[in-house]
């Protein structure tokens, strides 16, 4: 099977939700080799462009670039995107402006094609992720124009936006070398203000999530037992999606959780996170309670061992399509666990609002799995008072200065603690 110089790393829109096997098996190896992170970056990508899927212009310009940038990203500097900074992003973009020659195409080709022997979608050959112009038969010099870069640049700076809202990165370098370049007085490419990415449900939201979803596990426990403990496993360990979420090059299991043979205490284990760095967050004795139930439920142990490969969310029939089609232990994806907790917010805003909790409701509909984690993060600073630098540790965050943005008070609480403050502590002395 021949193979272009650059594999194309996104299948067109129709078949983006399956995958490509070819490549999963080449992010798998660069994972394994030369970017520890890159199985999880291709999957924050590969969500990113299925939200653009309805949108055809969109997609092809997001996968067009993405595509460019994880071949220098992988292939050239074999650097992981959330480790880049302003100065790799200038220099990526000189990349782009003087290509090597071989990955120059003068014409579109498609991406991948159908191979009829294998059955199976390969990378087409013939295509280059840089597409040249000719003159009179003759090819002209590769140029990249002002309006090109600066598209590059935006997409770029959108897909950073995003890891950012998945809290994956903590900064943007596309944004920032954007703001310092020449078009900077022209147009600043901001980074999406969208606040919904970082709030938190209430504390009375929350309390309409849990209890949902544990009367769910109760009426329906063949489907909702795994939503229960999915739900508070994500909340008590303040996890991404994609630490417990299926992937190229990862399938957690239930040798992750580990017991400390000094303290007795139980932690999760995540041996790949943001930046290729792994953590192991403890966890509290309601998890612990939560699991052993879960266990049962599941016919197994109470306790894992070190050697235990049962996947921690199972699939509840055979996987129809993607990579892992026709296998019926399969662990959920990052989208199929998207999806069912996305289905028990709903069914606890529902509630709500059945009570009368009508605002509550509206809010907590536009919340997804992601603020689960907030919550649980803003809720053991502000609630359970665990130090910053614990919460810090335990969210996998660079600096404190991530983890002190969770700190919440509200305008009643700011007022009553102003109302008694001294102006003379030793008032009285001497």
């Amino acid at each position: 099977m021949h193979m272009p110089p650059v594999l194309p790393f996104f299948e067109s829109a129709k078949f983006i939700e399956e995958g490509n096997s070819v490549i999963d098996q080449y992010i798998t190896q660069i994972s394994l080799t030369e970017v520890s992170d890159a199985g999880l970056i291709f999957e924050h990508a590969s969500e990113l462009l299925y939200e653009q899927q309805h949108n055809e212009n969109s997609y092809k310009a997001y996968r067009s670039e993405l595509t460019t940038f994880f071949h220098w990203c992988f292939d050239v500097v074999k650097q992981s995107p959330a480790s880049l900074t302003r100065r790799e992003i200038a220099r990526y973009l000189a990349y782009c402006q003087n290509p090597p020659q071989e990955l120059i195409g003068y014409f579109n080709v498609a991406q991948f094609k159908l191979d009829k022997i294998e059955g199976q979608r390969v990378p087409n050959c013939a295509w280059r992720p840089f597409v040249g112009k000719k003159a009179m038969g003759k090819a002209l010099p590769y140029s990249l124009s002002e309006n090109a870069l600066k598209t590059k640049i935006a997409i770029l700076s959108s897909f950073y936006s995003y890891l950012m809202s998945e809290d994956y990165c903590e900064r943007n370098p596309a944004q920032a070398w954007m703001n310092h370049s020449r078009f900077s007085s022209k147009k600043k490419y901001r980074v999406n203000s969208d606040d919904c990415n970082m709030l938190a449900f209430t504390e009375l939201q929350w309390s309409y999530v849990i209890a949902t979803v544990e009367r769910l596990a109760i009426d329906a426990p063949d489907i909702h037992q795994r939503s229960l403990f999915m739900i508070k496993l994500i909340y008590s360990c303040y996890l991404r999606v994609s630490e417990v979420g299926a992937r190229a090059g990862y399938s957690p299991v239930m040798s992750q959780f580990r017991q400390d043979q000094q303290t007795g205490i139980w932690s999760f284990h995540i041996p790949i996170s943001k930046g290729g760095k792994r953590r192991s967050v403890a966890m509290s004795k309601a998890l612990l309670t939560g699991l052993v139930e879960y266990r049962q439920f599941l016919k197994l142990a109470d306790y894992p061992n070190s050697s235990d490969q049962h996947p921690l969310f199972i699939r509840r029939k055979a996987a129809g399509r993607g990579r892992e089609a026709g296998t019926l232990n399969a662990n959920l994806g990052i989208r199929q666990i998207r999806d069912e907790v996305d289905k028990i917010i709903e069914h606890a805003a529902n509630a709500a609002e059945n009570d009368g909790f009508k605002e509550d409701a509206n809010q907590m509909r536009n919340l997804s799995v992601h603020n689960i984690r907030h919550t649980g993060i803003t809720h053991d600073i502000n609630i359970n008072r665990r130090p910053l630098s614990h919460v810090q540790a335990d969210a996998g965050h660079e600096s404190i200065d991530t983890t002190s943005q969770y700190l919440h008070t509200s305008q009643i609480e700011r007022h009553q603690s102003a109302q008694n403050k001294p102006l003379d502590h030793l008032q009285g002395i001497g």
